[in-house]
């Protein structure tokens, strides 16, 4: 059990600290409430552990010998981010409302460009998969605890999210919050384009 600490914290960590997932779904907290927040929750959730499994199945190894993807990822991901700005741009500039939350598709595939969430599972791939069992076994056990401790975590900042609904029914408020978000989105597509 001592040597799933290291990967039970590290996985805590990233699924907590802030980032593109957790910037959208903070919006979309605000913005629709917790329950029509699931399908992107799990998407977030279950696409990120996908992801991670697949890395600790040999992918994260193959990415780590091949830089040049890392160049595709990294732009694709940045368009993403900029796409999202965008959406969540556009009713503020003609006075609407956001028209649905992000679904479970679109969720899960944005973790197979979002930096961070790469980040977390070549890592963990790489660094924290338990030795002394065979990979496809140890593969499940990394899944298993990525499910565990990532969904708890990105539900607090769906949840924060949904707790400022109350906050922004002012009028303005609402469009000033998406507007901020939006700009951080953009902030972190920029940074990615210019690494």
């Amino acid at each position: 059990m001592n040597d799933l600490l290291p990967l039970l914290s590290y996985s805590l960590l990233m699924s907590a600290t802030p980032g593109p997932n957790n910037i959208l779904l903070t919006t979309s907290g605000a913005n629709f409430g917790y329950r029509r927040s699931l399908p992107h929750l799990l998407g977030v959730s279950i696409g990120g552990g996908v992801q991670t499994w697949l890395a600790c199945l040999g992918l994260g190894t193959l990415l780590a010998d091949h830089p040049a993807v890392h160049d595709v990822l990294r732009i694709a991901g940045a368009l993403f981010l900029l796409w999202m700005a965008w959406k969540l741009t556009t009713p503020v500039v003609f006075g609407t409302e956001l028209a649905q939350p992000v679904g479970f598709f679109e969720a899960a595939a944005f973790q197979f460009v979002n930096p961070k969430t790469w980040l977390k599972s070549v890592t963990v791939a790489t660094v924290f998969m338990p030795a002394g069992m065979p990979t496809g076994v140890a593969a499940l056990l990394v899944l298993a605890i990525t499910l565990a401790t990532n969904f708890p975590c990105i539900s607090m900042w769906t949840l924060f999210g949904a707790g400022l609904r109350r906050v922004l029914t002012r009028p303005g408020w609402r469009e000033a919050f998406n507007a901020i978000m939006a700009g951080s989105l953009a902030v972190l597509a920029v940074l990615l384009l210019t690494r």
